[in-house]
């Protein structure tokens, strides 16, 4: 199963300072969508006031046609993946896996943290990482970790904030490939940030282009190669000139 939503007018400001300032954007159900754009756009911005962990100034969702502020009274059918991974530090990595089940679904906890090495292991990690504290894992692990984690439960809908941050070629195609498969076995929805404009384009059904605080682009990937809009085509072709405007000084 999955779900999709549509944002609507949301904006968000931060010290008078506007980060989002009316975003529309429509993340069809059972498609794969990412969300591309410049450093410092906002996109991770947007993903914390679509989940409710921001606040916004203006706007709300639409689910299956009903009006909401944000998808926080879906959080039982969303897995999610944090930027900066936001694992706990204080639980070894098997429990953090294995966090929703035992905390939110009650599971046994020695079921749960069977599961829970089961996807480790699906994500690439050794046996030996489950027993692990995040701080001991590199960046590139903890990010397959929290992936496992926003697993759990087979969501209908998965936010993935850069979730082959950090990873060689190799790891980001088996990551990408385990999306997939998500996607397949569950028919899941996905949402996904991403810098990479090659697995932008050739691993989603579509696209949306966030900058300067607004959606400039969105549609079916298949159709970026041939837009003319100023905005894609810079990202699509990583130039330096064009309307965004880099904020790297010599």
């Amino acid at each position: 199963m999955s779900f999709g939503f549509v944002a609507r007018s949301i904006a968000r400001t931060f010290n008078e300072h506007p980060v989002l300032r009316s975003i529309d954007l429509e993340v069809p159900s059972g498609a794969t969508t990412a969300l591309i754009g410049p450093s410092a756009a906002g996109k991770s911005v947007l993903v914390r006031c679509l989940l409710g962990l921001s606040p916004v100034d203006a706007g709300h969702v639409e689910v299956a046609g009903r009006s909401e502020p944000n998808l926080a009274g879906h959080r039982d059918r969303i897995g999610v993946l944090f930027q900066r991974n936001a694992l706990f530090d204080s639980m070894t990595v098997c429990d953090n896996v294995a966090f929703r089940l035992v905390e939110c679904e009650d599971w046994p906890r020695r079921r749960a943290r069977e599961l829970a090495r089961d996807l480790l292991a699906g994500v690439g990690l050794p046996g030996a990482v489950a027993a692990q504290f995040p701080s001991e894992l590199s960046g590139g692990m903890q990010k397959r970790a929290a992936l496992a984690r926003a697993l759990v439960g087979d969501p209908e809908l998965l936010i993935l904030d850069d979730p082959t941050a950090g990873l060689d070629p190799v790891r980001t195609t088996a990551i990408l490939d385990l999306i997939d498969a998500h996607r397949a076995r569950t028919g899941a929805t996905v949402l996904a940030v991403t810098g990479d404009m090659k697995v932008a384009r050739h691993r989603f059904d579509r696209i949306a282009l966030l900058h300067d605080g607004v959606i400039r682009w969105s549609g079916t990937a298949a159709s970026a190669a041939d837009s003319a809009n100023p905005w894609l085509e810079q990202m699509l072709a990583g130039r330096p000139e064009g309307p965004i405007r880099s904020r790297v000084r010599a």
